[in-house]
């Protein structure tokens, strides 16, 4: 399947809102404890105010192997041209460790395409001549991307894209869009909790927003679920297959479904936890249960 060229981010990584949260000092050690474990992947959005760049850049530099991507860098947070200076910038000190994701976001644009909008951008940014030096690795460019369209101008224009909120059927139609090279990196959220009630009250209030705003439902209706299924904070059907709850055996093989269905990397954004609170005890099981090299370190241990 696809990958990132130079860029070795593993099956699986690390998705979470959980950084917009804490200082900078919780969040240097908590990423440095992240790379110890093995990790070679961190995600992070730009809604709650944090900048894509500067948050991006601070966590590579409290990091030695850490890859950091945007997931995503909003097109509407900023012209084209600081976008290709800032990438730039963290490619030439960061080489081959941090990922561009690029996405539409934000508050919807009366009249506005999303797929025009964002080939604008991406001819703009092509475009730009900039005195700001070439770096000796690329910058690695990925589109946050649903419908075909939109996939189809990941495909063509940058290494690949990223997905969110999706379900497993997803997944292998993204990939057949894309085809075999592209990059295909999967968000999923997961719920360490084995109460039924308890786990889809969880997950229903999470996914509260992406169940009220027009470009999910539409992202919703297109994966099949009906209006009923998406109304009332969700059927369990779309909440079992956005969230995966229960145990860790559980969680961990429906992870993997993604990947057998045709995603090169699943960023895991574990919720459930407080805002000012970490998720790292569950970032640690799932080290332990996800990344080959903890196996390998646990057997050259023993």
């Amino acid at each position: 399947m696809g990958a990132i060229k130079g860029v070795d981010l593993g099956t699986f990584g690390v998705w979470t809102f959980d950084f917009e949260h804490i200082s900078a000092t919780q969040m240097c050690e908590s990423i440095q404890e992240l790379e110890e474990l093995g990790w070679r992947a961190f995600w992070i959005p730009e809604l709650l105010g944090r900048d894509a760049f500067t948050h991006a850049g601070y966590l590579l530099s409290c990091t030695e192997r850490m890859h950091v991507i945007n997931g995503i860098a909003q097109i509407w947070s900023r012209r084209a041209q600081w976008t290709h200076g800032a990438s730039l910038l963290l490619a030439d000190a960061y080489p081959n460790r941090h990922v561009l994701g690029l996405g539409y976001g934000g508050k919807p644009q009366p009249g506005i395409k999303p797929v025009a909008a964002m080939a604008a951008y991406l001819d703009e940014m092509d475009a730009l001549e900039t005195p700001n030096p070439t770096p000796t690795a690329p910058v690695h460019r990925i589109l946050a991307a649903y419908g075909p369209k939109m996939l189809e101008l990941a495909r063509d224009r940058t290494a690949g894209t990223h997905t969110y909120h999706v379900n497993v059927a997803h997944t292998a139609q993204a990939r057949e869009i894309l085809g075999p090279e592209p990059f295909l990196g999967v968000e999923h959220a997961v719920l360490f909790e084995t109460d039924p009630d308890k786990a889809r009250a969880i997950a229903r209030e999470h996914l509260q927003v992406y169940l009220s705003t027009p470009y999910n439902i539409a992202k919703f209706r297109r994966l099949g679920y009906t209006d009923d299924e998406i109304a009332d904070g969700g059927s369990d059907r779309i909440v079992d297959d956005l969230v995966f709850w229960g145990d860790e055996d559980t969680i961990v093989e429906k992870l993997h479904d993604h990947v057998r269905a045709g995603a090169d990397h699943v960023g895991v954004q574990v919720i459930g936890v407080e805002p000012g609170q970490s998720a790292m005890p569950y970032w640690r099981i799932l080290a332990d249960a996800l990344l080959p090299q903890r196996v390998d370190v646990a057997v050259a241990a023993s």
